[in-house]
């Protein structure tokens, strides 16, 4: 890696022939700016352009969170995600160049992955979670929402019922409930989660490469269309963010307490 592609908020090495993405804001809970949103489709698309790299192996420092979304205290003190070099905060460019990738994607889960974080592990191909991991959507308590991938393409995976409970109720769920409704391939201690990561890698490395790459946008073709959903989504997004319930959401969230949305709500 050259020193155009050191990074600040995320952690990028090779280990055998995959590239581990490591979202590294511990003292955030490794909740993403607009900065880390970039760096994050930087990496990717380096681990894209290397072809010694068969995989991608995506985890979160620390022992406590995977990802928990958008950095609800940087919007709270700033209305936004804080700058990053392009000038935007790419989240949908992220959940495409994951899908896009012509390489499997494994999301290595040591905590809690919850709202825009929960996102990132349902678009990785695979997920192997600690025990210790929790998940869940967070988005309608702090004034927010993904009506694209995130809510989308989640319902493909645990169906459509389990995936409204998500979102409309905003609970977390063990490892163990996760595993069972078919949100995480493997539940395994902590101590083996990114052994058993790179196991997985090491043996995706033993397959044809172009082989995974036209049976990941076969899988991919089938919900292709959820991306415009998704663009559809982010545009509405930022509209509401601007909005006066928007806005109590977040400032809800940084003053810990319960937001009053109704008192914000001009019609229904």
């Amino acid at each position: 890696m050259t020193a155009e592609h050191e990074f600040e908020d995320i952690l990028y090495e090779i280990r055998g022939a995959a590239a581990v993405i490591t979202m590294n804001r511990p003292q955030r809970y490794n909740a993403f700016r607009a900065q880390t949103v970039y760096e994050l489709i930087t990496a990717f698309r380096i681990a894209w352009a290397d072809r010694a790299v068969q995989s991608v192996i995506l985890t979160g420092a620390g022992e406590k969170a995977f990802c928990t979304g958008g950095d609800v205290k940087q919007r709270a003190e700033t209305g936004d995600y804080g700058p990053s070099p392009s000038g935007m905060f790419e989240i949908g460019n992220l959940h495409k160049v994951i899908r896009d990738i012509p390489k499997p994607v494994i999301a290595a889960v040591n905590g809690l992955a919850i709202g825009g974080g929960h996102v990132l592990h349902v678009l990785c191909d695979l997920t192997i979670a600690s025990s210790t991991a929790r998940f869940g959507q967070s988005g309608p308590k702090v004034g927010s929402f993904d009506a694209g991938f995130g809510s989308a393409y989640l319902a493909r995976v645990v169906g459509e019922k389990r995936a409204r409970e998500i979102w409309y109720l905003c609970r977390q769920y063990d490892a163990a409930t996760a595993e069972r409704w078919g949100l995480v391939n493997l539940v395994v201690e902590p101590e083996d989660l990114l052994s058993t990561a790179e196991e997985w890698a090491a043996e995706i490395a033993e397959k044809s490469p172009t082989a995974l790459k036209f049976l990941k946008q076969s899988f991919n073709a089938d919900t292709d269309h959820q991306a415009g959903l998704s663009n559809l989504a982010m545009s509405g997004l930022n509209l509401f963010t601007e909005s006066p319930e928007g806005k109590e959401g977040a400032a809800a969230f940084a003053e810990k307490r319960m937001p009053r949305f109704n008192d914000h709500v001009s019609e229904h």
